[in-house]
């Protein structure tokens, strides 16, 4: 089921070059509606897709500054326990030192930090806060401490997926922040091959009943199930074309400009899916098609598995710190860079 919505897009393309993977959301006052963002686009087919990875908030690896990546997907802001105080991981504190020098140094790159919500794990504020105006301050807490940064991906998944009042409270506070401050939007959200399901559908219709302006739906092509156990590119390809036709309903907008406002993310190496491996073939794939679509940016699940495991390490499932499969250090972000 394919809602039909005018979503309202930030999509400031005009500017991709100059920071990389992201959109500056300065214009989000006089961003066009989704039924019109042709003018928005101008000069976009000259500017390639951009490389930004999700990378540890605490641990800094060597791998993270492999394929220059134009930005940083910090991984993840959640809930301290059941209080509407938002960490570092459910452990750190948001005002840490040593993350507040990690962000700095990811910035000196002149590479953009864009703060990830939520994750596979933990608990995403928007279920632990009460009210729209508390869960719109937590969030703007943290972006504070992350510098004052101005981009905010939101990695809705799992049962949050499904928490229908949570996904309304959400919707309401980042509508708050938005009218507060310039903020460009990530929506990350799963996907199969046959597309986006009803509930990552329903997350978008209550962000346009909001009012929120989205400037990139971001699909987690992976975790499909043991069925699929074939080409993993092949798979991630047809995923993202399953999801244009949705969105460009969704949005408004016409095909080009829906696929500019998408980004893939891929798990590097073996999934925690049995029959689901990701290889340097297939991350070289997915770049491919991304660079001859004009997707906006490609990641990965993370940096910190760009490496080989060490000798003795099971690759039967997949490993926290490696890929589980024969590579160099990196290889996964040299391919997904072009």
């Amino acid at each position: 089921m394919t809602p039909t919505l005018t979503l309202a897009l930030t999509l400031a393309l005009l500017l991709l070059a100059a920071t990389g993977c992201s959109r500056s959301s300065g214009a989000q006052t006089s961003a066009p509606s989704a039924t019109s963002p042709t003018a928005t686009h101008a000069g976009r087919a000259e500017q390639s897709t951009a490389y930004a990875p999700y990378v540890s908030a605490s641990t800094a690896h060597t791998t993270d500054a492999a394929g220059s990546p134009s930005a940083y997907n910090l991984a993840f802001v959640v809930a301290d326990g059941d209080t509407c105080t938002p960490t570092w991981g459910g452990h750190t504190a948001i005002g840490n030192a040593t993350v507040k020098s990690r962000i700095a140094e990811l910035s000196s790159s002149d590479s953009t930090v864009r703060v990830s919500f939520g994750g596979a794990t933990d608990k995403e504020l928007a279920t632990t806060c009460d009210s729209a105006a508390g869960l719109a301050a937590a969030y703007a807490t943290a972006l504070d401490a992350a510098g004052g940064a101005t981009h905010a991906d939101f990695d809705i998944e799992g049962d949050t997926l499904t928490d229908s009042a949570s996904v309304t409270l959400r919707a309401k506070a980042i509508a708050l922040l938005q009218k507060e401050r310039d903020l460009d939007v990530t929506f990350t959200l799963p996907v199969m091959p046959a597309g986006l399901d009803a509930d990552s559908l329903a997350l978008l219709e209550a962000a346009n009943n909001q009012g929120v302006q989205v400037s990139t739906v971001n699909l987690m092509t992976m975790n499909y199930g043991e069925s699929y156990d074939g080409d993993m590119g092949g798979y991630a390809i047809t995923a993202a074309k399953a999801a244009h036709a949705q969105l460009t309903k969704v949005f408004g907008s016409s095909a080009a400009a829906t696929w500019q406002a998408m980004a893939l993310t891929s798990m590097l190496g073996v999934n925690d899916v049995d029959g689901e491996t990701f290889t340097l073939s297939d991350a070289a794939q997915v770049r491919a098609f991304a660079e001859e679509k004009s997707i906006a940016w490609v990641s990965a699940w993370a940096t910190f598995r760009d490496v080989q495991c060490e000798e003795g390490t099971s690759t039967d499932d997949a490993a926290t710190n490696c890929s589980g499969v024969t590579q160099s250090a990196g290889a996964y972000a040299k391919a997904f860079s072009g």
